[in-house]
């Protein structure tokens, strides 16, 4: 058994309810980030990375000029969405500074 089981289907809906932005999509929190110019979208970029890798946590990032698009699942737990994935959701929206 996963040490991360996966959310229900309305554990995440709850969850989704106080994550401004984020959808549910394929198994997968999906939000769209949109920053003033490509030198803000990478700095948040990093600063995914620096979050992400202190949780041994990595979620899938693409980025186009001033667009970031965030990505997270849980590989451990069949590629489903986990606590895990909703703490980290929370922390980046913690720091980021668009809505």
């Amino acid at each position: 058994m996963t040490q991360n089981p996966a959310l229900s289907a309305a554990e995440i809906e709850d969850a989704l309810q106080s994550l401004s932005g984020w959808v549910h999509e394929d198994d997968t929190l999906v939000k769209l980030f949109e920053f003033s110019n490509f030198r803000e979208a990478i700095s948040f970029l990093v600063r995914v990375a620096f979050e992400a890798e202190a949780r041994d946590h990595h979620p899938e990032i693409s980025n186009v000029y001033n667009r970031v698009n965030v990505a997270l699942t849980t590989h451990d737990a069949g590629n489903r969405v986990t606590g895990q994935d909703v703490e980290l959701a929370r922390a980046i929206d913690s720091f980021s500074w668009v809505e």
